[in-house]
């Protein structure tokens, strides 16, 4: 197999049992999928063998990645695209719900689940490798010491379950850290009790200063008005989605 050149923090998943096991976390009525950083298509293989996969969209940055998908793929369910997913329309994709599936490149990761969350009703269903840390911190619930900005806005939206723990030595170049496999599903939250602008404004100030109470933490966002509800004595990491939900009304 051709190792391409790390790029973008990424570390390309060799096992092609991890891959299987990866793949099989998906659910299995998806006829659309995307593929995100797929390398050489390790992971590729055992989603091309799920028979209710009819569209399979691989999302790759590489220059030599796509060559090498493009010459060792041949299957009419799927298509290579040259782009940076930060920046690429997931409508083209499709118009429909669909899955994403990958090895996430480290150093963006969140930015990946940002972007995940823009598109929140389009794309209901992730499985994605990270850093060990980026997933226990995404699935970790209140009161945890993990619990933050991501946990928030994430579980907002969607049901998140850690599913298994990968080891460095299946990846070219082996990262320092340990990886870990992890699925949100579109829970049944269409919309918010509370403005989701003003939501996501509220929770990331809170956590910018997550050793302060809400009084403190939020002053950027109240600016003079006065609050005394029991809610702002409390620190971010205490508060789940219902009662973010209800500090951005509180904060007006």
């Amino acid at each position: 197999m051709v190792k391409p050149k790390k790029h973008l923090g990424q570390h390309f998943l060799t096992d092609q049992n991890i891959a299987g096991k990866i793949a099989g976390c998906l659910g299995n009525t998806w006829s659309t999928v995307c593929e995100l950083g797929p390398g050489t298509g390790v992971l590729t293989k055992p989603l091309l063998q799920n028979q209710s996969i009819q569209k399979l969209t691989l999302i790759e940055v590489d220059s030599e990645s796509v060559e090498y998908l493009n010459h060792h793929f041949a299957d009419q369910r799927l298509t290579v695209i040259q782009v940076d997913f930060l920046h690429f329309d997931l409508t083209q994709i499709s118009t429909e719900p669909f899955a994403l599936i990958g090895n996430f490149p480290y150093n963006i990761s969140s930015q990946i689940f940002f972007k995940v969350l823009d598109y929140r009703d389009l794309v209901t269903e992730v499985v994605g490798m990270v850093q060990k840390e980026v997933a226990e911190r995404i699935a970790a619930p209140p009161g945890s010491k993990t619990y933050g900005i991501l946990s928030v806005l994430l579980q907002a939206w969607f049901d998140i379950e850690y599913c298994f723990t990968v080891s460095e030595n299946v990846f070219f170049p082996p990262p320092k850290v340990k990886s870990a496999v992890i699925r949100l599903r579109r829970n049944s939250t269409r919309k918010l009790a509370c403005d989701e602008k003003q939501f996501f404004t509220v929770v990331k100030t809170a956590f910018n200063l997550r050793r302060k109470t809400l009084r403190n933490a939020l002053r950027p966002v109240l600016k003079e008005k006065t609050v005394s509800h029991p809610l702002f004595d409390k620190r971010a990491e205490q508060l789940g989605v219902p009662e973010f939900v209800e500090l951005t009304n509180l904060c007006g």
